[in-house]
C-alpha cells in the first residue's frame, strides 16, 4: 500500500491524488458516515501536460499537494478540471491556482456563477476559466479528455469528465459513496454496497430524472474504470454500478398496479375522529371520480416505509387538525422526509377539522408549495364535527382533487427559477 501522502496508481500516468477522512461521521447535516468518507481527485499525464480533475476539501488540502507532487511538478499542470463545486471538492483549488498559474480551469457550462460566488474574483484578482459542454474536448496529447453535461446531480453545475484512451470516467458524485477505505479499489474495499445504496437515496434519489438522462449518455462509452469523488473506484466490472442505478431510478410501483390509473394517497392524523371521517369522505368523492385511492392513518404507521408511495403517486393529500396553532408533528415529519423524492409536478391537497382558528390547512399548503407541489384545489377545513352537509363538501373535494389529476393538471408546473 502507498504511503499515506503518495498517490495512487490506477493505470500508468492515471493517480488518485485525494484525502481519506476516516474519522467523519456525519456529511452536509444529513448523511450519517460510519465508514467516514473519502474526497477523491485524480491526475492525468499525457504526452503534453498534466490535467487535475477536482481537489479536496481545504482541511485536506496538505495531503493533496503531497499526493500531487509525488507525481508531477506543478508547471506540468496544463489543465484543471472541476465537476462539481461544493467545497469538498473545491477547498485545495484557489492554491492549486496560485501554484500552477499557467493552468487552464474547465467548468460546465452552469457552473460560472457558482464558481463566482465560491471565489470572490475581483478586479485585482480575476478569475479565467473555460466552460464545456457535452462533446467538447480538451488534448493533453496522446490523452483526451471529454465533457458530458449532467445537470443536478446533484447540484446544477454538475458534469462528468470521460479519459478516452483509458475509457475511465470522472464521474463527481454519482457513482460514489461515503466508505472510507485505504485500499481505495472496490475489488480489495470492504463490503460498500449498504453505503451505495444510502448515498444514492439521499443523494441522487431527488434527481432520478437526471439520473436518467445521465445514462443515456455515459452507458455507450466503453468502460474500464469509474472515478468518482468520493469512495471506492470502481474498476471491477463497472456496469453494475450504471445497473444499479438504473434500478434504484426506476420505479416498479405504477407498472404493478398499472400506469392508466390516476393514484392519490391519502395521510390523515385525527384528535377525535373529525379529520377521520373528512378522510374517509375525500376518498369516496376521489374513488367516484375515477382515483385509485390509499388511505393511511399516520397514527398507525412509521413515516419511512411510505417515501416509495408518495413517490409513485400522482396526487397527495393531508389531513390534519389545529393543534396549538400547527398541524400535528407526524404530518410535518412526512412531508419533511420527502425531500428525498421529487415531487415537482404533483398534487397536493390539504384538509382537518379544528376547534378555534384552523391554521393547519394553510400551513400544509404552504408547504407542498414549497416543495414544488401543485395545489389546484382550496384546502377544506371544517369546524370540529363534520355535518352531513360537510361530508358531501368533503366528497365533493374528493372529486374536484381527482379530476385535476385525470385532466392532466399535475403536469403543468412553473419553475420560477426558469423564468429569470
Amino acid at each position: 500500500m502507498a504511503e499515506a501522502t503518495e498517490a495512487v496508481e490506477i493505470r500508468p500516468g492515471l493517480h488518485w491524488i485525494g484525502a481519506l477522512d476516516p474519522g467523519l461521521r456525519t456529511f452536509d447535516i444529513i448523511l450519517r458516515t460510519a465508514n467516514g468518507t473519502t474526497y477523491n481527485a485524480y491526475l492525468v499525464r499525457g504526452s503534453d501536460g498534466v490535467a487535475v480533475i477536482d481537489t479536496v476539501k481545504a482541511e485536506f488540502a496538505d495531503d493533496f499537494f503531497a499526493r500531487l507532487e509525488s507525481v508531477a511538478r506543478y508547471d506540468e499542470i496544463k489543465v484543471i478540471v472541476l465537476n462539481h463545486l461544493e467545497p469538498d471538492h473545491t477547498g485545495a483549488l484557489p492554491e492549486l491556482m496560485r501554484r500552477a498559474p499557467q493552468a487552464r480551469l474547465h467548468i460546465s457550462v452552469r457552473a460560472p456563477a457558482m464558481l463566482k460566488a465560491l471565489l470572490k474574483p475581483s478586479e485585482e484578482h480575476p478569475l479565467e476559466y473555460q466552460t464545456v459542454d457535452t462533446g467538447d474536448e480538451v488534448s493533453l496529447g496522446d490523452r483526451t479528455l471529454r465533457f458530458l453535461h449532467t445537470p443536478f446531480l446533484h447540484w446544477p453545475d454538475t458534469q462528468c469528465t470521460y479519459l478516452v484512451e483509458e475509457a475511465t470516467l470522472f464521474s463527481g458524485d454519482i457513482f460514489g459513496c461515503h466508505h472510507c477505505d485505504s485500499r481505495m479499489f472496490n475489488e480489495q474495499c470492504g463490503d460498500f454496497r449498504f453505503s451505495f445504496d444510502y448515498y444514492y437515496a439521499h443523494i441522487m434519489r431527488p434527481f432520478k430524472t437526471h439520473v436518467m438522462d445521465a445514462l443515456k449518455l455515459i452507458e455507450p462509452l466503453p468502460l474500464k474504470i469509474i472515478a468518482p469523488t468520493h469512495g471506492p473506484i470502481l474498476r471491477d466490472r463497472p456496469r453494475r454500478y450504471l445497473t444499479r442505478y438504473r434500478e434504484l431510478s426506476t420505479s416498479t410501483f405504477a407498472e404493478r398496479i398499472g400506469n392508466e390509473d390516476p393514484t392519490l394517497v391519502v395521510f390523515y392524523m385525527s384528535s377525535y375522529g373529525n379529520t377521520a371521517r373528512m378522510a374517509e369522505a375525500v376518498r369516496t368523492g376521489a374513488e367516484e371520480a375515477g382515483a385509485r385511492v390509499s388511505l393511511y392513518d399516520l397514527e398507525g404507521g412509521e413515516i419511512q416505509p411510505f417515501v416509495d408511495l408518495v413517490e409513485s403517486a400522482d396526487a397527495l393529500a393531508f389531513g390534519s387538525p389545529t393543534i396549538n396553532g400547527d398541524a400535528v408533528k407526524p404530518i410535518w415529519d412526512l412531508l419533511s422526509s420527502l425531500a428525498v423524492i421529487e415531487l415537482k409536478g404533483k398534487l397536493g391537497a390539504a384538509f382537518g377539522s379544528y376547534g378555534w382558528t384552523g391554521e393547519a390547512v394553510r400551513m400544509i399548503e404552504d408547504r407542498m408549495r414549497g416543495l414544488k407541489m401543485r395545489v389546484p384545489v382550496a384546502g377544506l377545513r371544517i369546524k370540529l364535527i363534520p355535518t352531513d352537509e360537510e361530508l358531501a363538501e368533503c366528497r365533493d373535494f374528493g372529486r374536484a382533487l381527482a379530476g385535476a389529476i385525470v385532466s392532466g393538471e399535475k403536469g403543468r408546473v412553473i419553475d420560477f427559477a426558469d423564468l429569470g
